[in-house]
C-alpha cells in the first residue's frame, strides 16, 4: 500500500501512516489496507482526530482517527485520567465509575475505558452490564468518585457511539474542567502513549447493589404513594426502544406499585441495531409509533418511551376524542412541574427557599407556574450540565426541587446530576394516577394548565448553510442581529433583548441594562410586549443556526384547544416570515 499515491488529504496520509506503523493490531491495519480501494471512506476516517468536545466523544464507529473505536476511546481515556490525576494531586486513591448503553461495541468500549483508568492507578467501579446514564451519574456520587464515563451516543443513529465524561459531582464536565480535559486529550498522540494493561486488580464489578440504592432513592421522590396504591391499575404502555431503560424502568414502576405496565415486547430486547425504528429518538413520531399502536389496542391511559441510554423521555397522551397526541418536551416538563410544585405546596413542604432550573430555550410556562407558587426559577444555558452546575452552586443554600429542558430531559431531586428517565417515568406514572383521582386524564391536566396560565406553544427552525461560506454567513447573521436588532416582531414591540455573549439584558422601555450571570455563549433572545420570545443560537461545531420560538395565547374553554393550537402555529409561521426566515 503506497500512501503517497492515494487521493486523500495530507493530514489523512499522516494519520494512516502512523496507524500502519504504530502499535495497532493487525486486524486494524488490514482494515486500513482494505479501505485503500475506497479513498473517500479512508479520507473520512483519517482526515482528522475525532474531536473530544466539552461533552466528550461522539462519532461513527469504525477504524480511523476520526472514528469511535477501541484506540480512540483508549486515548481519550488516557487524557481524562491524566487531567483528573493532575487536579487531584496528593489524593491517596483516585476513583472512577464506568457504564454503557446497548449500542454495538458499547461493552467493549466500557471495558477498555475501565482498563485504561485502572492501569493508571484508579479504583474503577464497572457495571456488570448496560445501565441508564442517570445511574452512572448516581454511582459517581455514591462511590465518591473523582470522575466517571458513560459509553453512549444517546439517541443518535445506530452507526454512532459516544463517551460522556463526568466530574466528581456526578455532572458532565463544566468549565474549567471541560476545556482542560480537551487539552490533555490532545496531548495523546498515539496508542503508544496509553497505559492499557496492568491494573486489572483495580476493577470492581458493580450491579444489583447499586441498582437497589438508586431505585430506593427514586422511590423517595414519590409524593402520593397512597394514590398509586388506589390507582395501581393505571394502564401504562412503555418502550425502551431497545435500550437500557428495560433494566430499571419497568422494575421501578412495579416497585412503586403499578400493576398494569405494558412493555412493547418487540422493542424490549436490547439491540444496538435498533431494528424496529428508523431512529431511537423519542422526540420523533416514528420512534413512538409501536407504543402508540399498543396503547390504542389496549385503551391505555399513558404512553412513554426512553432513549437508548434512558436519560430522555417521550410521552403520548389520549385526547377526549380518543386520538393520541405526542407531547413536546416543554409540555411534559410543564405538567410534571405543575404536579410536583402543587403537591409540595399542598403538603406544606415549601419554605420559600426552593428553586427549579430550566434552560434559556425552554418554555416560560414552567417559570410562570413556579413563580405563582413562590418557587424561585433559575435560567441556565442549553445543556443539562449547566443545570447540574447550578445545583452545585446552591448546594446547602437553597433546595432544588426539579428541572428540565425542552429536549425531553428532566431531573427530579438532586441525587442524580443529569437527565433521568427512570425518575421522570416514575413521576409521569404517578401524575397519571393523580389525574385519575381527579376524574381527569393527563391531557385534561395539560388543558387545565393552559387555561390557568395561558396556552404556551413552541417551535424550532434550524437553518443550515454549507461549508466555510455558510459558517461565515451565520456569523454575519449574528452580527446583524446585534448591530441592528428587530424593533418589532410580527407587529409586536420588542421590549427586552438578552445577549449572552455580552452578558447584558436590556429593557428597551426603560433603557435599563442588567448583568446576565451566565457563562459566555453566542446566543440572543428577543422578548415582545405580548409575552412571546425568539431565541437565536448558532451551532459551535457546524454551519447551522437554530431559532426557538415561544408564543402565548388564551384558552377560553377546553373545546377550543385545537383552534388555539392552530392559531399559535400560525403565529409562529408569521414570526418566521417577519424575520425573513421563510
Amino acid at each position: 500500500m503506497d500512501i503517497n499515491t492515494l487521493n486523500i488529504d495530507e493530514s489523512a496520509k499522516i494519520n494512516v501512516k502512523a496507524w500502519l506503523e504504530g502499535e495497532y493490531d493487525e486486524a486494524t491495519k488490514q482494515a486500513i489496507r482494505d479501505m485503500a480501494a475506497n479513498p473517500t471512506e479512508l479520507n473520512e476516517s483519517f482526515y482528522r482526530h475525532l474531536e473530544f468536545g466539552t461533552g466528550g466523544l461522539r462519532g461513527i464507529m469504525g477504524v480511523g482517527t476520526n472514528r469511535m473505536n477501541k484506540y480512540t476511546v483508549a486515548m481519550a481515556t488516557q487524557g481524562l485520567a491524566n487531567y483528573v490525576k493532575k487536579v487531584n494531586a496528593g489524593e491517596k486513591e483516585l476513583r472512577a465509575a464506568v457504564s454503557h448503553d446497548s449500542r454495538n461495541h458499547s461493552r467493549e468500549f466500557a471495558e477498555i475505558t475501565a482498563s485504561v483508568l485502572a492501569a493508571n492507578g484508579y479504583k474503577v467501579y464497572l457495571f456488570d452490564g448496560m445501565r441508564p446514564t442517570p445511574e452512572l451519574s448516581f454511582a459517581v456520587r455514591h462511590f465518591h468518585c473523582h470522575t466517571g464515563v458513560m459509553v453512549t451516543a444517546s439517541h443518535n443513529p445506530k452507526e454512532y457511539n459516544g463517551y460522556k465524561a463526568y466530574w466528581s459531582d456526578g455532572c458532565q464536565l463544566t468549565a474549567p474542567h471541560d476545556e482542560a480535559v480537551i487539552e490533555e486529550v490532545l496531548k495523546i498522540k498515539s496508542v503508544g502513549d496509553v497505559k492499557m494493561t496492568g491494573g486489572e486488580k483495580n476493577i470492581t464489578i458493580i450491579g444489583e447493589d447499586v441498582d437497589k440504592v438508586y431505585l430506593q432513592r427514586v422511590e423517595q421522590n414519590s409524593l402520593n404513594p397512597e394514590l398509586i396504591k388506589k390507582h395501581h391499575d393505571v394502564k401504562i404502555v412503555y418502550t425502551p426502544l431497545h435500550g437500557t431503560g428495560i433494566t430499571l424502568i419497568p422494575r421501578m414502576l412495579k416497585q412503586l406499585g403499578f400493576t398494569n405496565v405494558n412493555v412493547v415486547e418487540a422493542q424490549a430486547v436490547p439491540d444496538g441495531n435498533f431494528p424496529t425504528t428508523p431512529s431511537p429518538n423519542p422526540e420523533e413520531k416514528a420512534a413512538m409509533s409501536m407504543a402508540v399502536e399498543l396503547a390504542r389496542k389496549i385503551d391505555a391511559d399513558i404512553v412513554f418511551a426512553s432513549d437508548p441510554d434512558a436519560d430522555r423521555v417521550g410521552v403520548a397522551v389520549k385526547r377526549p376524542d380518543g386520538e393520541w397526541m405526542l407531547l413536546n418536551g416543554n409540555q411534559t416538563m410543564s405538567v410534571l412541574l405543575y404536579y410536583i410544585l402543587r403537591q409540595w405546596k399542598e403538603k406544606e413542604m415549601l419554605t420559600g427557599n426552593e428553586f427549579i432550573v430550566k434552560t434559556i430555550v425552554t418554555s416560560e410556562l414552567p417559570a410562570d407556574i413556579a413563580a405563582r407558587l413562590g418557587v424561585k426559577v433559575y435560567d441556565v444555558l442549553t445543556g443539562f450540565k449547566f443545570i447540574g452546575a447550578k445545583i452545585k452552586e446552591l448546594e446547602g443554600i437553597e433546595t432544588f426541587i426539579a428541572g428540565g429542558e425542552e429536549s425531553y430531559g428532566y431531573m427530579i431531586g438532586d441525587f442524580v446530576r443529569d437527565k433521568d428517565a427512570v425518575a421522570a417515568c416514575s413521576m409521569i406514572a404517578e401524575m397519571a394516577a393523580w389525574a385519575r383521582e381527579q376524574g381527569k386524564t393527563f391531557f385534561d391536566v395539560l388543558v387545565d394548565i393552559y387555561r390557568e396560565y395561558g396556552f404556551y406553544k413552541e417551535g424550532l427552525l434550524s437553518v443550515v448553510r454549507k461549508g466555510k461560506s455558510g459558517a461565515e454567513e451565520i456569523q454575519q447573521m449574528m452580527r446583524d442581529y446585534r448591530s441592528n436588532p428587530p424593533q418589532e416582531i410580527d407587529g409586536e414591540k420588542v421590549v427586552c433583548i438578552k445577549d449572552y455573549q455580552t452578558h447584558e439584558s436590556k429593557d428597551l422601555i426603560t433603557g435599563k441594562v442588567t448583568k446576565l450571570d451566565l457563562p459566555t455563549s453566542n446566543v440572543l433572545q428577543f422578548f415582545t410586549d405580548k409575552g412571546n420570545k425568539v431565541t437565536v443560537r448558532p451551532s459551535g461545531t457546524e454551519p447551522k443556526i437554530k431559532f426557538y420560538f415561544g408564543v402565548k395565547g388564551e384558552l377560553p374553554c377546553p373545546h377550543c384547544f385545537d383552534d388555539v393550537n392552530a392559531a399559535l402555529d400560525a403565529k409562529i409561521e408569521a414570526i418566521k416570515k417577519s424575520m425573513k426566515l421563510c
